[in-house]
């Protein structure tokens, strides 16, 4: 089959998929012969990207509504069932950004729940409904979008903490539904879209500069970020047979760049035996550590 045609007969949802690189894995997979159910918490984005889709001969219908809901996430498989047969990949790129300034000396908790929702809590939930379907199929392919501000290096609260839980989300799906032939990675997309562009953004970025939290390189390709067609292109390989040995990865796609992280690994510093010798003192833990 050639590549133009490599999803045809697959259904897929993408949750996020009204702008953004969510709009792009969603166009590019349908331009590949895929089904597509479009969601967004925006009806009006919701319809945009099915119109985008449907008008250049692909495959879409919409759900709108935040996924973090129970009942959202069951209409988009029913939904995805319902025109497509089955859900064979999901894919999940939604995303709200910062508030300007918000930092742990800042955020408030209506924030913070927001940013969780909607990294985190979409994730768990539309991964938590398609995962038994998959499993029981005997395969299926889900992306998750992380984001490499799960390091830490940009600040931020709820956006790093989200980010990062759906890293270690990710990597136990993944060793869980490996013998169900389940596959299960991760995307830190960087591109120019709606959370990447304006004033307060780029003010955002030079701010954290100033404050030595970026390098010269990372803030000027935060400011100069490619469009996110360039990070859809991994989201397709992952999505297809082509990785069918891929799971339970981290990666980075931006622009003309592709990277892994590495898992992280335990660096031993010392030992004792536990059944002849003390808790470590501080002035060990000082010599050993510092």
């Amino acid at each position: 089959m050639s590549e133009e045609k490599v999803f045809a007969d697959r259904g897929v949802i993408v949750v996020g998929g009204g702008s953004g690189v969510g709009l792009a894995v969603a166009t590019a997979l349908a331009a590949r012969g895929a089904g597509v159910v479009i969601n967004s918490r925006s009806a009006e984005a919701v319809d945009s990207a099915v119109r985008t889709i449907t008008g250049g001969g692909g495959r879409a219908v919409g759900v709108a509504g935040s996924a973090a809901a129970e009942e959202v996430a069951d209409r988009l498989v029913e939904t995805c069932e319902s025109a497509y047969g089955t859900v064979d990949v999901l894919v999940n790129c939604a995303g709200v950004a910062e508030p300007r300034g918000s930092s742990i000396l800042s955020v408030t908790t209506a924030q913070w729940r927001d940013l969780l929702d909607s990294h985190l809590t979409t994730t768990f939930t539309t991964c938590r409904r398609v995962a038994p379907l998959m499993a029981a199929r005997g395969g299926g392919a889900i992306i998750n979008t992380g984001s490499f501000a799960y390091l830490g290096d940009y600040g931020g609260t709820g956006y790093p903490a989200g980010k990062g839980a759906v890293a270690s989300l990710t990597l136990a799906m993944a060793a869980e539904l490996k013998e169900s032939g389940v596959r299960v990675n991760v995307v830190c997309p960087g591109a120019k879209t709606r959370l990447s562009t304006g004033p307060d953004y780029e003010e955002h970025i030079r701010a954290l500069h100033r404050r030595g939290l970026l390098d010269e390189l990372t803030m000027q390709g935060s400011l100069d970020a490619p469009p996110p067609e360039y990070a859809a292109a991994l989201y397709l390989y992952l999505a297809s047979d082509a990785a069918t040995a891929v799971t339970g990865e981290i990666f980075i796609a931006a622009g003309g760049f592709v990277g892994r992280f590495a898992r992280p690994a335990m660096v031993p510093l010392g030992y004792r035996d536990h059944t002849d010798r003390p808790p470590w003192s501080i002035t060990e833990l000082e010599h050993m550590i510092g």
